[in-house]
């Protein structure tokens, strides 16, 4: 179906809520591999087979749910479906269409909230127009940190949006010499501090690092001993919010959290310089 989205419509809502269309959806079986539950799910939900099946992206979200913490996974998949089959529903779904990022076909039909959270990462916020609803009910606060040399002079980045995808504060700072992997780390502990100072309850926090999503994820161990004490100082902070997540994103929907950091490494020598021509 090209780079088309499979969208299905609950067959029932609750009596007082319309019903919601979703993506294709399902637990994982025991002794089943991820794949062989994807396969599954859509043999029973469309009745059709699944080919070029691709693994495309690990979410995890944690919420707290009284006194305990919840950790929500995704495994997403791309997949292809026979242009030659009859799609047939079972008794779970009424309906199904395919719509593509952006398009009207998307507008004015009421998404589940795990839909609107998998798409509005996947394919960047402004892409879904259906109102997105954050993952953490709250804001959102891209990261983003830069090394020129690896190490070398390093920035680091944030731009905050609020559940409305409306731009509440930017900045950067430059942090001195580092590693791409410290710059990370120090912008994501520079995004938690200014949640605290905008008194920020729920918050979900987007990079382009896909090794720190991991790790703050709980999916890697943190090794290097540049990086433990960094990550064990933002693991103390997140405590302090009442939900939180990490998501990967690729690099082309974090530019505003990438400028910043960029920037306060420029603004720091062109501020040398001026001193020096002083």
């Amino acid at each position: 179906m090209g780079d088309d989205i499979l969208l299905l419509k609950r067959a029932q809502g609750r009596a007082e809520v319309e019903p919601v269309w979703e993506l294709p959806t399902g637990k994982i079986a025991f002794g089943e591999q991820p794949e062989e539950a994807m396969t599954r799910i859509m043999q029973e939900n469309v009745g059709v087979p699944v080919s070029n099946l691709k693994l495309k992206d690990v979410i995890t979200f944690v919420a707290l749910a009284g006194a305990s913490r919840l950790y929500n996974l995704y495994i997403i998949y791309e997949f292809s479906l026979p242009m030659d089959e009859k799609i047939t529903l079972g008794d779970r779904y009424s309906q199904y269409k395919f719509a593509r990022s952006g398009s009207d076909a998307m507008s004015g039909i009421r998404l589940d909230d795990a839909t609107l959270s998998v798409l509005s990462i996947e394919l960047g916020e402004n892409t879904v127009r259906t109102g997105v609803r954050n993952v953490a009910n709250g804001a959102t606060i891209y990261i983003d940190g830069a090394s020129k040399g690896n190490p070398g002079p390093s920035g680091i980045g944030y731009y905050i949006v609020d559940q409305n995808g409306q731009e509440v504060k930017r900045g950067g700072e430059f942090i001195g010499f580092a590693t791409s992997r410290v710059a990370e780390y120090y912008a994501l502990k520079e995004g938690c501090e200014q949640a605290k100072e905008l008194d920020l309850k729920s918050v979900r926090f987007v990079s382009d690092n896909l090794m720190l999503v991991n790790q703050m994820n709980g999916i890697y161990k943190v090794k290097n001993r540049d990086l433990i004490q960094i990550h064990n100082d933002v693991q103390n902070l997140t405590q302090q919010f009442e939900a939180v997540a990490f998501v990967h994103v690729n690099r082309e929907f974090n530019k505003q959290a990438d400028e910043q950091a960029n920037l306060a490494i420029m603004k720091h020598f062109d501020e040398e310089d001026e001193n020096i021509s002083a």
